[in-house]
């Protein structure tokens, strides 16, 4: 059952456009208008972050739309005293959703004395007064074991699906879908199952953090289109390298579908300069002009998904629900009917 009458929103400065999207998006499910809720979040003249709420949340079912990305601290930080601020009100209940869960590649120990960050952000954001988390396609999935509140992690990869079967119909048997490395293989197989296609692999060896230096493909990809899926794209080296490698391997052509579009530094030259046909991406994370204007990168909306499992964590509904087919493709119907 509700704990309110309506959910209520309110966003942070890390991705507004993509919260006032969730906004519309909940408005057209609920027929009636759903807003932010009125606030302010800004910086003092050394950089300390104040919020004040202008609106009463006494009791209230609150949702924090904030991804902790680039500039990440300061957006971590942004998320917590918004929660602090919201939990000294009188909320209800407050969940963050954060689309794109920033530290999560600190998820283990990979040297002697260092830290595990993921999991140190992770008690931060349950000791501050939230009580539940809905993000998508965490970098490990190990990550919803560091908070002891309930985690909801949606999938890119049933939307990506929708989208592969929009855009490559009456191709699919041409297509093989790649994991980039070993460790996104399961990610991989997952998408490749849901549209029926073969899978292969890029094995690459790392010398140090940010280079790679040597690439081997696992499988046959000669004459296929190959479809490279990765939970995120930083700098784009190892995509564009990835891409070299599988049409050098006989592939016939090869596009990209990426849930987080990090694309620090030179990403956006590299991919617009690359043999990639295609970069897809969510935005989960704000993308900058750049990006929104790079002729071969294209960007997925995630408002339509978050919207209805906001929804169904409000109503106490199934939130695993929006990863079938039936339920999902409803929900992005209207949007491929106008692509």
């Amino acid at each position: 059952m509700p704990q309110s009458a309506e959910p209520k929103l309110i966003s942070g400065n890390a991705n507004r456009p993509l919260a006032n999207a969730i906004a519309r998006r909940m408005s057209m499910h609920r027929g009636m208008s759903v807003g932010l809720v009125d606030a302010r979040i800004e910086r003092f003249n050394d950089a300390e972050i104040f919020v004040e709420v202008f609106e009463n949340v006494r009791g209230e079912d609150m949702f924090i739309i904030q991804p902790t990305s680039n500039p990440a601290n300061d957006n971590l930080m942004e998320l917590l005293i918004m929660a602090d601020a919201l939990r000294r009100s009188s909320a209800g209940r407050i969940t963050a959703v954060i689309p794109y869960f920033g530290y999560a590649r600190q998820d283990r120990r990979t040297k002697a004395r260092t830290p595990i960050s993921a999991k140190l952000v992770a008690n931060m954001i349950t000791h501050g007064g939230i009580e539940r988390v809905l993000t998508m396609d965490l970098h490990a999935a190990q990550i919803q074991g560091f908070f002891d509140i309930p985690v909801d992690n949606l999938y890119a990869s049933p939307v990506f699906a929708l989208d592969i079967e929009h855009q490559f119909a009456g191709r699919l048997d041409d297509l093989m879908v790649v994991s980039p490395d070993v460790g996104g293989v399961a990610r991989a197989r997952e998408l490749a199952q849901r549209i029926g296609c073969p899978l292969a692999i890029v094995d690459k060896r790392r010398e140090k953090a940010g280079e790679v230096a040597e690439m081997t493909v696992i499988g046959d990809v000669t004459g296929k289109t190959c479809l490279i899926v990765d939970d995120l794209v930083d700098t784009a080296g190892t995509l564009c390298k990835a891409t070299d490698v599988l049409l050098d391997a006989g592939a016939e052509e090869v596009h990209s579908y990426i849930t987080h579009g990090v694309m620090s530094g030179p990403a956006v030259e590299r991919v617009t300069n690359s043999r990639m046909k295609s970069l897809v991406i969510t935005d989960t994370i704000e993308p900058p002009a750049a990006v929104r204007t790079a002729a071969n990168i294209r960007i997925v909306p995630v408002a339509p998904i978050f919207a209805q499992a906001i929804l169904n964590i409000w109503n106490g509904t199934s939130v695993s629900s929006l990863f079938g087919h039936e339920t999902l493709g409803p929900i992005y119907e209207g949007f491929y009917s106008r692509a």
